[in-house]
């Protein structure tokens, strides 16, 4: 059956695009459809011959401006001629369910999230400075995403948190198949460092504001991995504090800050909750908001622990109750080791031969 593979866009380096990258490895002759590709960023995940980008390829500015070219992508996805292929399998934080294919084909699509502008436009408008004349057009934009999700024939969650708010907004139900973690990417470290440690987009749902606020009012070091459009916001607010900027760093150097960490911290609401198994296969425990998809990806007292509001006293007072000590590295590395990337690509690959099957016995 000829197989084709769909991603949101490839332009940038984060979570999403390394699940993806066991779709590229699990359908390796499969070619891949996205709206957007940059070779520098995930050249080594997606191999520039097996891409096909959409008109927002052609667009100025699409490194710094293609979170505004939101209104475009509907249209950049519906237009992709996917007529050629008997299975479709997409992975997707908004726009790649959207894709049409044939009335006899199987389109299977891995929700990352749902759209953040679906359940959280608030947010979503406030993050970006797009003011309330943007209102209108999330609405508009919303409206269509809810119509695309109807369109897979099977949908799958990266979490009970996910499947719970796809069964809330788009009114179906989605299997749940964990993330994968890299975790042959990881060494467990001793946590010799005096700080403490945040992995992320630096995006504003993601709370690293508050991560700031916390490490200075419990008097610690924080160290911030990743970039992203709020940079500048957070290096303002930074000033005065122990916070040091990173930016995008290789996977040595990561391993690195996270295994000298003394915890990693996750000071927003996660869809999956990554971070805190990527630090425990670098040995190294978390300190998570205790909401979303770090409820499943911590364990207690084993793993981790958690701060209970949203608000920076409450992750000084846990930062300040913290005894790294008490973590194990090897029951931390074993933990992640739970999920590793066979394991996923495995269960991946079955969901879709069992939804071909459907499909077939359903067609005679």
């Amino acid at each position: 059956m000829s197989t084709a593979l769909v991603h949101d866009y490839l332009n940038q380096r984060g979570g999403a695009e390394r699940v993806f990258a066991h779709f590229v490895r699990e359908w390796p002759d499969a070619p891949v459809y996205t709206a957007l590709y940059d070779e520098r960023a995930v050249g080594d995940l997606v191999p520039r011959e097996r891409v096909r980008t959409s008109f927002v390829q052609r667009f100025p500015l699409r490194g710094r401006l293609f979170r505004a070219y939101a209104p475009f992508y509907p249209r950049a996805f519906e237009a992709f001629d996917l007529s050629a292929y008997d299975v479709v399998v997409s992975s997707t934080t908004a726009w790649a369910k959207g894709v049409f294919v044939r009335p006899d084909a199987v389109h299977v699509c891995y929700i990352n999230t749902v759209s953040r502008f679906v359940f959280d436009a608030a947010q979503y408008v406030a993050g970006f400075g797009a003011g309330t004349f943007a209102r209108p057009l999330l609405r508009q934009l919303a409206a269509w995403d809810v119509r695309a999700a109807q369109r897979p024939t099977r949908l799958v969650a990266n979490s009970r948190n996910v499947a719970a708010r796809v069964r809330r907004w788009y009114g179906r139900e989605a299997d749940v198949l964990p993330c994968p973690v890299d975790v042959e990417r990881f060494t467990p470290g001793a946590g010799r460092g005096d700080y403490f440690i945040v992995v992320s987009r630096l995006l504003p749902y993601k709370r690293i504001d508050l991560a700031i606020r916390g490490c200075a009012l419990a008097g610690v070091p924080l160290h911030v991995v990743g970039d992203g459009p709020d940079q500048r916001r957070l290096a303002g607010l930074a000033r005065g504090t122990a916070t040091t900027f990173h930016g995008r760093v290789d996977d040595a150097t990561r391993n690195a800050l996270l295994g000298d960490a003394r915890a990693a911290i996750v000071p927003g609401e996660e869809d999956f909750g990554l971070v805190p198994l990527e630090a425990a296969a670098a040995g190294r425990p978390t300190i998570a908001y205790a909401a979303g998809g770090a409820l499943e990806t911590i364990d207690a007292g084993a793993t981790g622990a958690f701060f209970g509001e949203p608000d920076a006293r409450s992750l000084a007072a846990a930062i300040r109750g913290f005894d790294p000590a008490r973590y194990q590295s090897a029951r931390l590395r074993a933990h992640a080791e739970q999920y590793r990337p066979e394991q996923f690509r495995a269960r991946l690959r079955a969901i879709v031969d069992e939804t071909v099957a459907a499909r077939r016995g359903a067609t005679g």
